[in-house]
């Protein structure tokens, strides 16, 4: 079985776009929104007992600046629901439009009825490497930096989704945006983007899921609409997963100077309510799930590693 990904990116092409190894690290203009690539990914399914994702098998609809015509009819009339997803630190373009697959797979497999949904992916332009200290330092700021420049991209990205997400809600399909670790670090670049162009309030999300967010602990404290404290005008609910065991963030908080992170014990103040009215925003710590195989690095990918934490995630997808 093969898995439909529609994207967006704003790496720069080294090659023919239907080659996914054209899609290099390199940013795209800022100011140019023609030169985001959209596409459709097809990829091999994934094996979901081995936490193994499948491969890029073929791209198609390429287009520039806009979603292609097939793309756009597919996810404005999906026939189910929809999950747009945002990657974290070290991924390469094909590392993010596979894991996007899983995330589509795990989700449809979970037995929640509605959890099965079209999938769209924004990737940005990660360098896709992991290796040891000091270099392990360099990169991750490397892609901090570059998922910070990347916020006049994922505006676009979003101007482009909002009629289509339209459609697609008034045709009955809920849409949930799932932004995961330093994701988050380029949403809240979009968020400001967004605000700071004069674009006004869109429910855009019914929910906007952030698990283990690589970015401030604060960045809901920053008004009018800093950072990610303008999210509340694109998503009617936000729900935060978050764990004090989350081993990458403490590397994080490490490299970041000491800066904890939202996704350690989630936002500051969380449990003032004037603040985070419970019927927006939704707080889970997930530091309890011991229900998977934990480690250095599935402390940070609990989201779907953790049984618990996919079946409320699907729950949240499906609306129920």
């Amino acid at each position: 079985m093969s898995v439909t990904v529609h994207f967006a990116t704003n790496r720069v092409l080294s090659g023919a776009a239907e080659d996914w190894r054209s899609y290099g690290n390199g940013i795209v203009s800022p100011t140019d929104p023609t030169a985001i690539t959209y596409g459709t990914a097809f990829v091999a399914a994934a094996n979901l007992t081995a936490d193994s994702t499948g491969a890029i098998t073929n791209i198609q609809n390429v287009s520039k600046g806009r979603f292609h015509p097939d793309a756009a009819g597919d996810l404005a009339n999906p026939g189910r629901n929809v999950l747009v997803f945002i990657h974290g630190f070290d991924n390469s373009f094909e590392n993010a439009i596979t894991r996007a697959a899983f995330n589509q797979q795990w989700l449809a497999n979970s037995g929640v009825a509605g959890a099965d949904t079209t999938v769209v992916a924004f990737s940005w332009p990660s360098l896709g490497k992991l290796l040891s200290f000091p270099v392990l330092q360099a990169d991750y700021l490397t892609d901090q930096t570059k998922a910070g420049q990347s916020g006049a991209h994922v505006m676009t990205f979003f101007a482009n989704l909002q009629p289509l997400l339209t459609a697609a809600r008034g045709a009955g399909s809920r849409i949930t945006l799932l932004a995961h670790s330093m994701g988050n670090w380029a949403l809240q670049a979009g968020v400001e983007s967004w605000l700071s162009h004069g674009n006004g309030p869109a429910a855009l999300f019914d929910e906007a899921v952030l698990a283990a967010a690589d970015e401030l602990y604060n960045s809901f404290s920053f008004p009018p609409f800093g950072r990610l404290s303008g999210l509340d005008r694109l998503a009617k609910r936000i729900s935060i997963y978050y764990s004090p065991a989350d081993m990458v963030l403490h590397l994080s908080m490490a490299v970041n100077l000491g800066a904890k992170r939202l996704g350690q014990e989630g936002p500051h103040d969380r449990a003032n309510t004037a603040l985070f009215p419970p019927a927006n925003y939704r707080m889970v710590d997930c530091a309890g799930f011991k229900d998977y195989d934990f480690n250095f690095a599935s402390s940070h990918q609990y989201y779907r590693r953790s049984p618990a934490a996919g079946r409320d995630i699907a729950g949240i997808v499906a609306g129920s």
